[in-house]
């Protein structure tokens, strides 16, 4: 006799109805979706995309992973369709200045200084592979546990510590190539008001 699926919260649930599983999870799919490189501006139109895909596939989870293991992987295969879109639109969202920012230490001077900081990040995060750049942002800026993203994603801790290896090596790739890139676009410019 099978057993009754569980949800996060460990309780017993009915059979999976997509209402309580967007319920209980709406918030990992969002967190994960902006850990993928999903801009804010874009995050609701591609959390309710995965959870239509959850609601067409839902028949083909057989609770053999987590819950939340499951919809990782719709996450990225969702992120990164938008990515490809994106790239192809060469669209880039604008944001205000974050709240907080305008009445900061040092001015407008430095809240000039933290957009680019924090744009040049996004630049090399959007360079990396969609699962290691969400392991690397968990870890590395959310700073979740090892022991926390092992159990999100229903994965032994060692097999979480080898992930972050090669994600820590991906963002390192991910940097020489941003930067070459930058390097190549300022010759441009250079050369370009030579002409």
């Amino acid at each position: 006799m099978g057993e009754m699926p569980l949800s996060l919260e460990g309780r017993e649930a009915s059979p999976l109805d997509i209402h309580s599983i967007h319920e209980e999870n709406a918030d990992f799919v969002w967190r994960m979706l902006q850990r993928m490189g999903v801009r804010d501006a874009d995050v609701e139109d591609q959390l309710q995309e995965v959870f239509v895909v959850v609601h067409h596939r839902l028949h083909t989870f057989d609770g053999s992973s987590r819950m939340t293991t499951w919809l990782f992987g719709i996450c990225t295969r969702v992120a990164a369709a938008y990515r490809r879109r994106a790239y192809r639109r060469r669209e880039e969202v604008v944001a205000d200045v974050p709240e907080g920012e305008e009445g900061e230490e040092g001015g407008p001077e430095h809240a000039v200084i933290a957009r680019q900081a924090r744009a040049r990040l996004l630049g090399i995060l959007d360079l990396m592979d969609l699962e290691k750049r969400a392991i690397f942002v968990m870890f590395e800026i959310d700073e979740v546990s090892c022991e926390a993203i092992a159990e999100m994603l229903g994965v032994p801790v060692g097999t979480v510590h080898s992930r972050l290896h090669a994600a820590r090596k991906d963002f390192q790739a991910a940097l020489t190539r941003f930067s070459a890139r930058e390097a190549s676009r300022a010759a441009e410019r250079r050369g370009g008001g030579n002409a």
